[in-house]
């Protein structure tokens, strides 16, 4: 493993989260001077902005014939968005959660993983899988902008405060919101060049496959932008926020970015057993989970958001230790799944039925 391996990571990892910041600015203020509501730019061009590294890093792996990692990282990054990002968000502040998010959002995203994994059962996904996921995200984008009508200013002046929407323009100050525009894109397309580069360079320094670095390493480094806008949201007191972002985040991963890619791979993107058997089905679990956890209170306590992030640290050592084929991966697998996983399950249960029955009328 060569010193360049990690220069390579690091840096690309840093020109994807400054390449997403500076492209949706860009992006957001072009879009507002050509007329477009704060809201619509909210909930296209801002919403895309926040999985724009999982789009650059998983088309360029695709397009390097990297399916495996493409694939680890989305699915990684769904795991990760919420066992991590949502748990240490938790465990700064309990989350609240919105009615509309139970009721609309999360079983929307069981329902894109529920897609994606049927898609891929035949072990690849192909331009026509892609095609059928890409529709999946302009079907999404297109109801959140109909329904989300009749909260158009509240959620309007929202972003164009933080993007500067309602601002004065100056002289030629569209030249810079499209330099803004280029340089975002010019930024996500080197780092994603870099970060698959590293990825590739590590997981063969270290004996792993391409789906384990993609599923760890790339998914949490293309998972940062989420992370800082949750916890930004936390520090701010809209806990709200932060949730829906994580939500909305997950769905985008699968609809577009997988969709993106399968539509530019040249060849279909191959789909490993070891992700249809284990990954695929833990990704599924995460989204039903959050149902349960969700609906109980309508917040996500501390207590829970420890829980997420000690099955999120369960989750990455049995993929090193498998990866490695260590003695003790048999062990820790039967562990977790004879008695951590149906014990959580049960607790799960408890609690959603629990939330159910005070929802009921008296």
């Amino acid at each position: 493993m060569t010193t360049m391996t990690f220069v390579y990571l690091i840096a690309g990892l840093a020109l994807l989260v400054v390449g997403a910041e500076v492209l949706v600015r860009g992006a957001a203020r072009l879009a507002a001077r050509f007329g477009i509501p704060p809201l619509i730019i909210g909930l296209t061009v801002v919403a895309f902005g926040t999985s724009a590294p999982e789009t650059a890093v998983s088309v360029q792996a695709a397009v390097n014939g990297s399916g495996d990692l493409a694939i680890g990282n989305v699915l990684g990054s769904n795991i990760a968005n919420v066992l991590l990002i949502l748990g240490v968000t938790a465990l700064i502040a309990p989350l609240v959660v919105s009615r509309q998010l139970i009721r609309l959002d999360v079983p929307i995203m069981i329902g894109a993983s529920l897609l994606t994994f049927a898609l891929a059962w035949d072990g690849q996904l192909s331009r026509l899988d892609g095609a059928l996921l890409f529709a999946g995200v302009l079907t999404y984008t297109a109801f959140l902008i109909v329904s989300s009508r009749r909260d158009k200013a509240a959620e309007g002046d929202e972003f164009a405060a933080e993007y500067g929407l309602h601002e004065q323009p100056k002289p030629r100050a569209w030249l810079i919101d499209l330099s803004l525009l280029i340089g975002g894109l010019v930024l996500l397309v080197g780092g994603s060049n870099l970060l698959v580069e590293g990825a590739v360079g590590l997981a063969r320094a270290l004996g792993l496959s391409e789906l384990v670095i993609g599923l760890t390493v790339v998914a949490v480094g293309t998972s940062l932008p989420e992370l800082a806008t949750s916890v930004m949201a936390v520090l701010k007191g809209e806990r709200d926020i932060a949730v829906g972002n994580i939500v909305g985040s997950n769905i985008f991963n699968l609809f577009c970015v997988l969709g993106l890619a399968s539509l530019v791979s040249p060849l279909p993107i191959p789909v490993v057993a070891n992700a249809l058997a284990f990954d695929f089905p833990v990704m599924i679990a995460v989204a039903i989970a959050c149902l349960p956890i969700f609906f109980s209170g309508y917040r996500i306590n501390r207590w829970e958001g420890l829980l997420f992030v000690a099955y999120y640290a369960a989750y990455t050592l049995y993929l090193v230790l498998s990866a490695g084929d260590r003695p003790f991966a048999e062990t820790f697998a039967d562990a977790m799944l004879g008695y951590a996983l149906p014990l959580t399950a049960m607790t799960l249960l408890v609690i959603g039925a629990r939330a159910w029955q005070r929802q009921r009328p008296a």
